[in-house]
């Protein structure tokens, strides 16, 4: 047992006494692990805010749509389309045929209408030459006052008829030239229900014209904001393809709807030869104030987490931390803030990559900003 006592008491003291050795090597590792820099994350170079003008924007949506549109109808009723010479699309003067109308009838009847005029003028000649005898042998007493009496009154009846059937002449030629649908005004051919061989009647729509070509954007803007526009004010807006159309306001609507508060704002549009804007596209645009100086970075070191906007800030000791920004408004590659230092250093590409306590090695400064470009609506 003494034997077995002191083998036992040998081997803890050998345990003891390696555990006193490995104890301050551990240590030592973990201060050397300490005091050694961190590996950086990501290699990046940084860039300062930079003060730049950019003009105020107010940003708003709508609907663009026809500044006028023209019904054109047929005015002759009962008629027969004989043909149609415009299509949607078409671009038209004022006075161009668009479409005709059988008028064999029409001429019949105005045939008609001049024999019978042609009959009461011969009426009227008789019955004029027969007043005149009867008015010359009134101081004679061959005739009785009431026989000359009667005589001027079918002279006065007949030159009514003839007036009578003049302007039934009119009313047909009238109706001649109606078998002709021309354009009131210049414009393009929106829509087209004519249809050859139809028998349309007064009134019945044909053709639909855009007055003038002609296009204006009508502009949704909180009552709040409707007092800030005055006519003439330039706007830029957005077609869904990406392609930009000038515009001038017109005029600010003088009512608001009462259910969403909003006003409309009517803005006269100026579209190019390739322009896409067409009547009922939604278009996104903005109003365009004094310019105003403010803070800029480029749009790549402005990032959106957790639905805030922040950048990544680098420290004295090259660690990053994401700081949050209020975003001013957004011009071509540059975005306008607010919550930074002008001297402040922002990871400039690559920040999405990086977390808040990160560490990188800048390699080298970005270069500095030049003059903002002219000023480009942003999405809400």
């Amino acid at each position: 047992m003494t034997a077995l006592r002191l083998a036992n008491r040998l081997c803890a003291l050998t345990l003891a006494v390696l555990l006193t050795s490995v104890a301050p090597a551990q240590a030592q590792a973990q201060a050397l692990t300490a005091s050694a820099p961190a590996k950086p994350a990501l290699s990046v170079s940084v860039v300062s805010p930079a003060m730049a003008s950019l003009p105020v924007q107010l940003q708003a949506n709508g609907n663009i749509t026809a500044w006028q549109e023209a019904l054109v109808g047929a005015e002759a009723n009962g008629l027969r389309l004989a043909t149609v010479a415009a299509d949607v699309g078409q671009r038209v003067r004022r006075g161009k045929v668009l479409a005709t109308l059988a008028d064999d009838t029409v001429r019949a009847d105005l045939a008609q209408t001049q024999a019978t005029l042609a009959e009461a003028e011969a009426t009227l000649a008789e019955a004029a030459a027969n007043a005149e005898r009867a008015a010359g042998l009134q101081d004679t007493g061959a005739l009785s006052a009431s026989q000359i009496q009667q005589y001027a009154t079918a002279a006065v009846t007949a030159r009514a008829r003839v007036a009578a059937q003049r302007a039934a002449v009119q009313v047909q030629q009238l109706r001649l030239k109606q078998t002709q649908v021309l354009a009131p005004d210049d414009g393009i051919v929106s829509a087209r229900s004519a249809t050859v061989g139809a028998v349309v009647g007064s009134g019945q729509e044909l053709f639909r014209l855009i007055r003038g070509g002609r296009l204006e954007w009508r502009a949704e803007l909180p009552s709040a904001d409707l007092a800030r526009l005055r006519a003439g004010q330039a706007a830029t807006l957005t077609t869904p393809s990406g392609r930009t159309v000038a515009g001038t306001v017109r005029q600010v609507a003088p009512t608001v709807d009462p259910a969403t508060r909003n006003g409309l704002v009517y803005v006269d549009l100026r579209p190019g030869p390739d322009s896409d804007a067409r009547p009922g596209m939604f278009a996104r645009g903005s109003f365009a104030f004094d310019a105003r100086p403010a803070l800029t970075l480029p749009a790549a070191a402005v990032l959106l987490r957790d639905g805030f906007s922040v950048v990544m800030r680098v420290g004295a000791d090259n660690r990053v931390q994401q700081t949050k920004v209020q975003v001013l408004q957004r011009n071509a590659d540059r975005v306008a803030l607010q919550g930074l230092p002008p001297d402040a250093r922002v990871v400039a590409r690559g920040a999405a990559f990086l977390s808040d306590g990160d560490t990188v090695r800048v390699v080298a400064d970005a270069p500095a900003a030049a003059a903002p470009a002219p000023a480009r609506p942003a999405s809400r």
